[in-house]
């Protein structure tokens, strides 16, 4: 059986294409690619010849199944997207998959991806995050999705092509209120723009805007709680455990749940309720 190799490219800057993904490149048998015109300008670029096979959104099943009959005769493929890390947000997912179902190797050639680089220079809280991708087309899915991320404490990443970025952000600040927030225009390429600002300031800035070009991230700050916000806010300490208690927890049980609640040691809680 053949391997297949998933393949970061740059998302811009040529330079940032790696030693590994060019050996990787020009030792496969074919690769697969969003855009064969695309794919073609970086292999010439890297001075490789190698048969280009299109694989996209539009003809994921029909030309996923031929890459499968490919890997499974032997020959291996490196899979790429237009720019990044394929099979993030991206229909190479599929291919991935279909290839673990079926026992192909799937080996990592790690590089630029644009979501990390965003998340790397946001300022933002990066311990815990949650990659998000598009917003959905169609309204009624886009709200229920904005909504179910309204409480997300992680802090979240979005893509916004140039065309939809006033609508995304107005949609974003709508869901989120002025959360801390920060756009990132055409990471590593020559008009590259990085703005740490908050979500309102961002969308007006953005409908002002004479024209607007180029690939955007944006970072946005997970959700802050405050005591208000908690359904103990009102409680005791003593109401507190007794509500988990309630909930079928052991009173240690309840304890604990209470002190994470109010982010003191257990200790503390369990001295106010002897």
């Amino acid at each position: 059986m053949g391997i297949l190799y998933v393949v970061s490219t740059p998302i811009g800057n040529m330079s940032d294409i790696t030693e590994r993904a060019k050996a990787t490149l020009s030792e496969v048998d074919f690769v697969a690619c969003e855009d064969t015109r695309v794919g073609g300008k970086l292999l010439n670029k890297l001075g490789i010849k190698k048969p280009l096979v299109p694989y996209h959104e539009h003809n994921k099943r029909q030309s996923g199944e031929e890459i499968l009959r490919r890997l499974l005769d032997g020959e291996s493929c490196a899979l790429t997207t237009d720019a990044g890390t394929p099979a993030v947000s991206d229909p190479g997912e599929d291919l991935v998959r279909l290839c673990h179902e079926n026992n192909i190797t799937v080996i990592p050639v790690v590089g630029a991806c644009s979501a990390a680089a965003a998340l790397s220079v946001s300022g933002l809280k990066s311990k815990r995050f949650c990659f998000e991708g598009f917003l959905p087309e169609n309204k009624s899915e886009k709200e229920e999705y904005l909504s179910s991320l309204a409480k997300e404490r992680r802090t979240m990443v979005f893509f916004s092509p140039p065309h939809d970025l006033v609508r995304v952000l107005g949609d974003l600040f709508s869901a989120f209120g002025d959360r801390r927030a920060t756009l990132c225009k055409e990471l590593t390429k020559l008009n590259e723009k990085i703005t740490y600002s908050a979500l309102g300031k961002l969308y007006d800035e953005a409908k002002a805007a004479n024209s607007i070009k180029g690939e955007y991230v944006i970072v946005v700050e997970g959700y802050e709680p405050s005591e208000k916000d908690e359904f103990w806010y009102n409680m005791s300490v003593k109401e507190h455990v007794e509500h988990y208690v309630n909930l079928g927890m052991t009173k240690m049980e309840a304890v604990k749940a209470v002190a994470s609640d109010r982010c003191v040691g257990k200790g503390e809680i369990y001295k106010e309720v002897n």
